[in-house]
This record gives structure tokens, C-alpha cells and sequence, in this order.
């Protein structure tokens, strides 16, 4: 039983989807048991004739137009209101900012925390503004009934709350390029104690973890695309990548780089300004990078032999 202050999502739309499907379960099964019946009163062997000289009927013409449109009167005024639901913010929510690129997420906290996973407490109602980098990607919270769109240069926002501790899935429901399965992710709901624990880490603890650039490299979505043997992907491979040199097209002009420090951090930062011959543009912008974060990941990068 809902012991919390307010309607969470997942109490709005479970009744309204059993009302949905039980009012079409009914529908189904009296056409269809009208339906045989209609087969077997009126078949040809028993009426081989018509025998019915009535040229219509009021009562069920007036019936069959009120019933269907109470139904859909219903039903549109049942959605409207769980809807509201699902777009009113309860008070004192957590702001948090989901950031969807090809093919991660990443969220930030107001504290500035960041983490590729969605950390939250349990009973606290969450606020999560949709932010894409690239194309449209979709926010889908199976467990508590939630699926926004998240789409370049739009506002959304989307808001749950756990009632339980757990580990939730969460997916990108929109196909956003040859990774877009890999696109997954947690929601971590945790108990108030151990959330704010967690929260309130030192910012050094925090930038220690993310100079493992390996690990930022799989948070980010890096090794999605650029393999790390040679193999070839939707991005050059970093194998041996440092000190290679690379046909690139340069505002539609090509011409031969080396690649050194300042080429990886400036196509981390701004993809489109040098593309390597061969391949599509499509590579995210990652200008929200802190520099200890693109210090990291560089350094990555140029171990990979």
C-alpha cells in the first residue's frame, strides 16, 4: 500500500492501464461471443431467407452512439488526469540532470556530484531535466512507469520516486545509431543515510575516481565506438592512434594530420572540426568536460599500443 504524501507515477498509471485493458478485454470477449452467436443463430441452413422487414431501430442506433462515446469520454478523462500526474513535480523534489549522448548517460547533482549511473534516496520524489547532446534519445524507467523523449535543444523533464531500495534499468527507448542497445544504465535507489553518504563524498574522492581514464572512457561511451585492438567500429580505433598519421576533412577540405595531444582533445571537444577520412560525423560533442577529465582520457588514450 501507498504509504507516501502524494500519488507517485507508478500508482497513476498501473489503475489506468487495468482500466484500458479491461474495458477493451470486455469489448472483446462481447463481439466475439456475439459474434458465434450471430454465426450459429443466422446461419444460411436455419434463415435460408430473410425473413426481417424492419428497416432500422432507434433504441439501438442511440444506444450504440451513447455507449462507445461514454466509453471514450471516460477514458480520455481517466488518461488526462493521471497525465497531470506524471507532469506535476511533487515539492522539495531532487534536482538532477540526466545528459543523454550516443550511446551514455551521465547525471549531474546540484553539489556538482556527477556519476554514470542515477543515484537517488529512497521516498524522495526525483526531478530529472532531459538534456541530449546530439539526437533524440529517450528517458524509459520501466519500473516506475516513466518514458520521456529527450531531444536536442528541448526542455523536458521527467520525475519518479522509489518506495523501495533496488537497482532499476534504465534504457534509452528512442534508436539513436548502431549502439543504441548498449545504451543502459541504473537507477540506484538507495536509503536516505546511505544516498547522502554517498552524496556527500569529497569533491577529491570524486575527481581521484574519474582520472582513471579507462573507466571515464566506458562512462562516456568511448569504447562504443573506437575499438581498442585495431578492429574496425563506427570510430577509428585507438589502437596505436597517437603519432598516426590521419587523412582528415577539414570544413570540407582534406588534409594530412599527426595526431598529438591537442588533435584528440580538440576532436574530444569539437568532433565535426577535423573528421577522420572514411568516417561519419556523428561523434558527440563532449564540451562539458572537466579538464582533469579530458587530461584523463588523453592520457588513456595514447597508452593503448
Amino acid at each position: 500500500m501507498n504509504q507516501l504524501p502524494f500519488i507517485s507515477t507508478s500508482d497513476a498509471i498501473d489503475p489506468l492501464f487495468m482500466f484500458l485493458f479491461g474495458a477493451c478485454l470486455v469489448l472483446l470477449l462481447g463481439i466475439t461471443v456475439t459474434m458465434v452467436a450471430f454465426v450459429f443463430r443466422y446461419h444460411r441452413s436455419r434463415a435460408p431467407q430473410p425473413t426481417s422487414q424492419t428497416d432500422g431501430n432507434l433504441l439501438l442506433e442511440i444506444v450504440w452512439i451513447v455507449l462507445p462515446t461514454l466509453l471514450v469520454l471516460a477514458m480520455f478523462w481517466y488518461g488526462w488526469k493521471e497525465y497531470l500526474v506524471l507532469r506535476t513535480v511533487p515539492k522539495d523534489a531532487l534536482q538532477v540532470t540526466a545528459t543523454a549522448r550516443m550511446w551514455s548517460w551521465d547525471f549531474s547533482y546540484a553539489s556538482g556530484k556527477t556519476s554514470s549511473k542515477l543515484y537517488v534516496p529512497v521516498g524522495k520524489p526525483i526531478r530529472v531535466e532531459l538534456v541530449s547532446k546530439d539526437v533524440i534519445h529517450g528517458f524509459f524507467l520501466p519500473a516506475f512507469r516513466v518514458k520521456r523523449d529527450v531531444v536536442p535543444g528541448m526542455s523536458n523533464y521527467a520525475w519518479f520516486v522509489a518506495a523501495k531500495p533496488g537497482s532499476y534499468d534504465l534504457f534509452c527507448s528512442q534508436y539513436c545509431g548502431t549502439q543504441h542497445s548498449a545504451m543502459v544504465t541504473t537507477v540506484e535507489a538507495l536509503p536516505e543515510k546511505q544516498f547522502a553518504a554517498w552524496l556527500a563524498q569529497s569533491a577529491e574522492d570524486g575527481a581521484a575516481a574519474k582520472l582513471d581514464g579507462k573507466k571515464l572512457a566506458e562512462e562516456k561511451g568511448c569504447l562504443g565506438c573506437h575499438s581498442l585492438d585495431g578492429s574496425p567500429g563506427v570510430g577509428p580505433s585507438f589502437k596505436g592512434i597517437m603519432g598516426r598519421s590521419e587523412v582528415v576533412v577539414t570544413k570540407g577540405a582534406e588534409r594530412t594530420i599527426t595526431v598529438d595531444d591537442d588533435y584528440l582533445k580538440r576532436s574530444i571537444i569539437d568532433p565535426p572540426a577535423d573528421v577522420v577520412k572514411g568516417f561519419q560525423p556523428i561523434m558527440p560533442t563532449f564540451d562539458d568536460l572537466k579538464k582533469e577529465e579530458l587530461e584523463a582520457l588523453v592520457g588513456f588514450i595514447k597508452t593503448v599500443k
